[in-house]
């Protein structure tokens, strides 16, 4: 696949990581409810992701855990039936505490992953204590994911509420990197540690390159 070059035209927007989402066309809609997994795969059940856009957009809306104690997921996959594309990210975070006691601006060494086919976790820390109320909004962009030349990259923001088992306090999550792969990436999939994604939304949509 060839290089992508953008016009003025199809960029109209700026969100709030500084990414362009101009020309942005929605593809499908997963609503959970007790859901196990949220799977997007390209050719089944309307959704596209494929070469007809060179960078795809998964907007998570109040995702919500079942269970305490855990965090939400994304993992990739590359032609095959699991979602175990070799990674390789980098992650920080900001955070501040409800009742004003502390606050931390850290690279989150135990979140990134180093040639690993696990799942990367879209938010630092986990929902603790109470979770009738907690959530977590996420904006994910992966890159050309049907290129067959270059690895596929991709860029996470969330915003959570965090807690450490006694106090709340805002979390703001920075990711991104690369599935090491030349194949084709056509299946993203969502999944919490453990229980189940209780409610929440995920809406994909493709950029236009011109």
């Amino acid at each position: 696949m060839g290089l992508v070059k953008y016009n003025n035209n199809s960029i109209s927007a700026v969100t709030a990581t500084g990414l362009a989402n101009g020309a942005m066309t929605h593809i499908k809609t997963l609503t959970a409810s007790a859901s196990a997994t949220l799977s997007f795969v390209d050719g089944a059940d309307s959704v596209v992701l494929d070469s007809t856009y060179p960078i795809y957009v998964f907007k998570v809306i109040n995702a919500h855990p079942s269970a305490e104690n855990v965090k939400l997921n994304i993992n990739f996959r590359d032609g095959d039936t699991a979602y175990d594309a070799v990674k390789t990210t980098t992650a920080f975070s900001a955070s501040h505490y409800e009742n004003n006691s502390a606050y931390a601006f850290q690279y989150e060494v135990s979140k990134d992953l180093a040639q690993s086919t696990g799942v990367q976790t879209l938010h630092i820390n986990t929902f603790k204590g109470s979770v009738e109320d907690t959530s977590v909004c996420s904006e994910i962009f992966l890159y050309n994911p049907s290129s067959t030349t270059f690895v596929k990259h991709f860029i996470i923001r969330s915003i959570n509420m965090g807690n450490d088992g006694a106090n709340s306090f805002s979390e703001d999550s920075y990711i991104a990197g690369y599935c090491n792969t030349t194949a084709a990436i056509d299946g993203v999939q969502f999944t919490m540690d453990s229980g189940n994604i209780d409610a929440g939304q995920i809406k994909l949509y493709g950029i236009k390159d011109s």
